[in-house]
């Protein structure tokens, strides 16, 4: 890198700069190692770790984002993106799938969410990181 059009050396070195990124990059690597040893390693219940919560809490989060989308298509409410019905005398959408049931499916997944992401909360407050 050079200075400003003038000539200036630029107020830090780029060198120097590029050094000290690399051995931030180095104790992320070392933290995540860590981290994801401890998660491995920590039991949540007798055939639960962290690692295995951490995953479980992706899943229910996609499939809650999944139910909730399929329940807004089925009621017609797909007005964001750009398709559905646009006047009263078009045909009524029809689905075989219960709206209902979709929606206490999406909120049963998102309250699973929530009370597992607590108990991960809670865990890492209590939890030390091991080396």
């Amino acid at each position: 890198m050079r200075g400003d059009e003038d000539g200036c050396p630029p107020p830090e070195d780029p060198a120097e700069l590029h050094t000290e990124a690399l051995a931030v990059i180095d104790e992320i690597e070392q933290l995540v190692r860590r981290i994801n040893r401890t998660n491995a390693a920590t039991k949540l219940a007798p055939n639960l770790t962290i690692t295995d919560a951490l995953a479980q809490r992706d899943a229910l989060s996609a499939k809650r984002a999944l139910t909730a989308t399929l329940a807004d298509a089925a009621s017609g409410q797909r007005r964001e993106l750009g398709w559905g019905r646009q006047l009263r005398s078009e045909l009524r959408d029809v689905t075989d799938l219960s709206v209902p049931q979709l929606r206490r499916e999406a909120d049963q997944q998102a309250r699973a969410h929530r009370e597992l992401d607590s108990t991960l909360q809670e865990a890492n407050w209590a939890t030390e990181l091991m080396d």
